[in-house]
């Protein structure tokens, strides 16, 4: 594949929004598979997420140059691993505006494997910012009530885990077409997640959930993988090989923020003090794993 061009330093605006836009539909995201679950069972839901990612772009998208066993680790990792124990999460045993904010604990998950598998050192900053972030995830777990469970707060940290593990996989496929990935590794996905529903959904709630769906229903459907899949990590993707990576990733902090924005402002999600101390401590976390490299460089500069 052609190289990729050399990143810039200036972000324009249209790139700028670009990138605003795509956390919006990151965020906004987590109270479209709530919707979507009104009358779609969890893992028939999931099915149907990555069904539409691989097809019919898989007959389009030439298979990226990675080894088959990475397509499948990634797709299992996301699909099972990810999606379909976030979907199930949010049948009952948490609100979205908390999964967004819990499910960023993917960064400090990605960091712990990077040490343990790469060998990588963990700086004092980082430590700090994972030990603020573990106290907000401490408070969530403390404050369960009828929106959020334990059993829920526990599947979406399991959830990142996953994400985290499915990042380490994609480093092998640094370089590849990042939507030709994505679409390859869906069809790895879509058959786990089908033999789930049949077990876990069962037939007459999969062919009631189907009967039931609705045109918003399959609007869902298609945020969660055209919006969500395609045009979000293809753009995400985009601006990252475009840019250095500390002129994009700042815009990833808004995914939690405007997640729970919009629960609150769609659901009715109620926002006591302590959701709002909690998401602040995890974004504050998140904040400064992100920003001290940055200010490390500049005071080694002076």
């Amino acid at each position: 594949m052609p190289a990729s061009p050399a990143p810039v330093a200036s972000l324009p605006l249209r790139h700028a929004l670009l990138a605003l836009l795509v956390a919006f539909i990151w965020g906004t995201n987590f109270v479209v598979m709530k919707l979507g679950l009104a009358k779609l069972p969890p893992f028939l839901f999931a099915t149907l997420r990555f069904a539409l990612v691989a097809f019919p772009l898989a007959f389009v998208l030439p298979r990226p140059a990675v080894p088959w066993r990475n397509l499948a680790l990634y797709g299992l990792l996301i699909g099972v691993g990810q999606f379909a124990l976030v979907f199930f999460a949010l049948t009952r045993f948490i609100s979205p505006g908390m999964v967004a904010v819990v499910v960023q604990t993917q960064v400090f998950f990605t960091m712990g494997l990077a040490v343990l598998l790469a060998g990588e050192r963990i700086r004092a900053p980082q430590a700090l910012a994972t030990a603020i972030a573990a106290v907000g995830i401490g408070i969530i777990a403390l404050h369960t009530d009828g929106h959020t469970t334990a059993l829920g707060v526990t599947l979406t940290l399991i959830a990142a885990a996953c994400w985290a593990m499915a990042n380490i996989a994609s480093r092998a496929a640094a370089g590849a077409n990042a939507l030709a990935y994505v679409v390859w590794s869906a069809l790895f996905a879509v058959p786990p997640l089908l033999g789930l529903s049949l077990w876990l959904d069962g037939w007459p709630a999969i062919v009631h959930g189907l009967h039931a769906a609705d045109g918003w229903t399959w609007l869902a459907v298609l945020w969660q993988s055209v919006g969500n899949s395609m045009l979000g990590y293809g753009a995400w993707a985009w601006l990252m090989g475009r840019y250095p990576a500390a002129s994009i990733s700042p815009f990833a902090l808004t995914v939690p923020i405007f997640g729970l924005a919009t629960s609150v402002w769609v659901l009715g999600e109620p926002l006591p003090g302590w959701k709002l101390l909690a998401a602040a401590l995890v974004l504050g976390g998140l904040a400064l794993n992100l920003v001290w490299p940055r200010l490390a460089a500049r005071w080694h500069a002076r």
